[in-house]
């Protein structure tokens, strides 16, 4: 405990980014979890119930449905319905903009998670550099002082400690964020290929008939 805060009292400018950074990193965490919290829906009931609705040619009940559901699938569901309904023969790429813009909401301030993962070893080793070398600076104008070293060199890891405590932090929610996004995103696929489903279902029959015409 005492080497802590000689550290912090002697280090703190070093120390001050690191706590930055520990606290962005609590903040982006705490956001996102709520987040996801908020938008999490149950696809496995939610896929079928719109496939009998779609099954049936009611979009008016497929969006009722989408918008009863809520979150960010809801609403990515309703924009599928509305696409279905206006360009069938163009849903796919209209569908992966409305997806895309929805996987930029789940990985909204997910960098900053990533940054400070890659970035807070390095503050903490830097710290780590300048406290040696004033360590250093002390044994050569005081003399050799056993104690006086060991409670430098003791110090200056501490800032290699708290960085690489906040960067493993760090890594490991940004990784189960994005594990969390790539579950929406299979979820916007699967919302996807539902449609596209019916869309070239609803196409075979128009193309057999032009045949039949040719003939």
């Amino acid at each position: 405990m005492e080497l802590l805060l000689h550290s912090i009292k002697l280090d703190w400018p070093v120390l001050l980014p690191i706590l930055i950074c520990s606290i962005l990193v609590v903040a982006v965490a705490i956001n996102r979890f709520a987040f996801y919290s908020k938008n999490k829906r149950d696809v496995v009931q939610f896929i079928p119930k719109l496939q009998k609705e779609l099954a049936r040619g009611n979009l008016a009940s497929a969006q009722t449905l989408s918008e009863q559901l809520g979150g960010v699938i809801g609403e990515v569901s309703e924009e599928a319905v509305r696409i279905f309904a206006e360009q069938k023969s163009g849903f796919s790429r209209s569908f992966d903009i409305a997806a895309n813009l929805a996987t930029r909401k789940l990985e909204s301030h997910l960098t900053i998670l990533g940054t400070i993962g890659g970035v807070a070893p390095f503050l903490g080793l830097f710290g780590t550099v300048v406290r040696i070398l004033y360590t250093f600076q002390d044994l050569a104008t005081q003399g050799n002082q056993s104690a006086a070293v060991a409670m430098g060199i003791g110090s200056a890891l501490i800032a290699t400690a708290f960085g690489l405590g906040v960067a493993i932090v760090a890594v490991i929610f940004y990784n189960f964020f994005q594990s969390t996004v790539k579950r929406y995103e299979d979820d916007f696929q699967l919302i996807k290929l539902l449609f596209l489903s019916f869309a070239d279902s609803s196409d075979e029959p128009a193309a057999t008939s032009q045949s039949n015409i040719a003939i």
